[in-house]
């Protein structure tokens, strides 16, 4: 299998945005592993120096941008430079997000408390964003014989959580984050009406990943999938890369459910 990836993936021109997080470092340490060039876009500057180190010691290409793509100018200046040194994106995966474990006031918090500051944000972070830097890079990667945008979605855009699971806990599932990621898939099929047939579009939908969150959250949210357990980024790199390789080259327009059974 891993040779059917690698011929489909070897000397490929990726973008990974949000590398710097947890999936992200583990998608960019994946496709490396692939022989891709890597461009990996973050805000966290020494986050993504310190990948950079850490994958060039596979002897992989690798460069960094420190940007936030909801600042003015940010995207056209990642479009200019794959332009200067690449000329061409073949793959482009957009695993940028403004999550659960963020600090902003007015977000991990129940219904009466969620702000419109937090609100914006995510909507701007998870689906906006996203959006536009497709705009601008899709000219990029219609110069590809064979592009591939992966949108990282979330269950939580697909279903309704599950309250029980929160109770007792520190933990809130803010009405802003399924609405973007909701938003993000339906994104998903619109651009690839859009883009295709030069461009495929798909999502994966990873459902909860273990952080280390409180055990009684673990043990009721494990209890609700089939498989009995949270996931791992280990359990959605390898449909992210069906979806980024040739393997899925007649595969367009949908989202792929990594929930271990949760919403069945």
């Amino acid at each position: 299998m891993s040779n059917i990836f690698d011929n489909s993936i070897k000397g490929k021109v990726v973008l990974v945005t949000g590398a710097s997080g947890y999936i992200g470092r583990n998608i960019a340490h994946a496709l490396s592993s692939h022989g891709a060039n890597l461009i990996l876009v973050d805000t966290n500057q020494k986050k993504l120096k310190d990948l950079k180190i850490s994958i060039e010691r596979n002897n992989a290409s690798v460069d960094i941008i420190c940007k936030d793509l909801t600042r003015k100018g940010s995207i056209e200046l990642i479009k200019k430079m794959i332009e200067k040194k690449y000329k061409k994106l073949d793959i482009l995966i957009n695993s940028i997000g403004f999550v659960g474990t963020s600090k902003m006031k007015g977000w991990n918090t129940g219904f009466k408390n969620q702000s419109k500051q937090a609100w914006d944000c995510s909507i701007e972070t998870n689906m906006t964003s996203v959006f536009f830097l497709i705009q601008a890079l899709h000219v990029l990667m219609k110069k590809s014989e064979s592009a591939s945008i992966v949108n990282i979605s979330s269950m939580y855009g697909e279903y309704a959580p599950d309250k029980k699971i929160y109770e007792g806990t520190k933990i809130n599932n803010p009405a802003a984050y399924s609405v973007a990621k909701a938003g993000l898939n339906h994104m998903t099929k619109w651009l690839a009406v859009e883009l295709g047939p030069k461009i495929r579009v798909n999502a994966i939908s990873p459902g909860g990943l273990f952080r280390n969150q409180d055990k009684m959250f673990v043990k009721k949210y494990a209890e609700k999938t089939l498989l009995k357990r949270m996931a791992t980024e280990d359990d959605i790199i390898g449909p992210i890369i069906f979806f980024a390789s040739d393997m899925s080259k007649y595969i367009t327009g949908q989202n792929l459910i990594v929930d271990g059974g949760w919403g069945t």
